[in-house]
């Protein structure tokens, strides 16, 4: 009895050691300082970026591939990769590369995500590249400090062309801005058009809204909003 019990004991330390273990146990979403720190140990590791060419071109980490998820070539180009190389994958905010990566997985990959996406890259001021020799940071604090100066609340929208949430909430915040245009301003900000100014307000996550009253900031939502409940808390001041 005695000498079973240690065969098997042997035989689940063994399997411990192999890549059945690494698999379920090892962290693959990974934070920004993580990441880094993560491609700094596996140089030769496949980086993949799968935001859209334009995104790609503002901004991306060096060595990124960009393999856009959304269309329809991304099974191929994935396809000629050595599947034996771990891969490293992001997007804008995590929403596009945790599908990417689950879609890797399936087919073999070792993947690990950047959590949070290249904002959160952003907002620990790590290094990006990219493919123009000057690219534009966009509006300046003394700029969107100046969209504050109104008589009416002002409502900031940080969004990004290919953030989910941020496409469910743009019909009602149209339909708010023209319906309450007497009482609202609400002026939309493209994060991935206006990096230097997300940095500093600390905008790491899509979609933010913001209310200004007098140049004040009142009120923070992270996340998706429905429009009843801006409407009934926040707006209808």
């Amino acid at each position: 009895m005695r000498k079973i019990f240690s065969i098997a004991l042997l035989a689940i330390l063994f399997n411990s050691c192999g890549s059945g273990q690494t698999n379920s146990t090892t962290k693959t979403n990974l934070s920004a300082m993580e990441f880094a720190e993560k491609i700094k140990e596996m140089p030769t590791a496949t980086i993949i970026d799968v935001r859209t060419i334009d995104e790609f071109s503002k901004g991306h980490l060096a060595n990124a591939l960009n393999y856009d998820w959304n269309e329809n070539e991304f099974d191929k180009q994935i396809a000629l990769l050595d599947k034996s190389k771990t891969v490293f994958i992001y997007c804008l905010s995590g929403g596009r590369s945790s599908s990417a990566a689950s879609k890797m997985r399936s087919e073999g990959f070792t993947v690990y995500e950047l959590d949070g996406g290249i904002m959160k890259w952003r907002g620990a001021n790590l290094p990006e590249t990219t493919d123009n020799t000057v690219v534009s940071n966009g509006m300046n604090r003394e700029e969107f400090d100046a969209l504050l100066k109104s008589d009416k609340l002002v409502l900031i929208d940080f969004y990004a062309e290919w953030c989910a949430p941020c496409k469910k909430m743009k019909p009602y915040l149209d339909e708010i801005s023209k319906e309450m245009a007497d009482k609202v301003a609400i002026i939309r900000i493209n994060a991935d058009d206006n990096q230097a100014l997300c940095k500093e307000l600390k905008i790491d996550v899509l979609p933010v809204l913001q209310l200004y009253i007098n140049k004040n900031l009142t009120w923070t939502n992270i996340g998706l909003i429905d429009q009843a409940e801006v409407l009934k808390n926040y707006i209808k001041l």
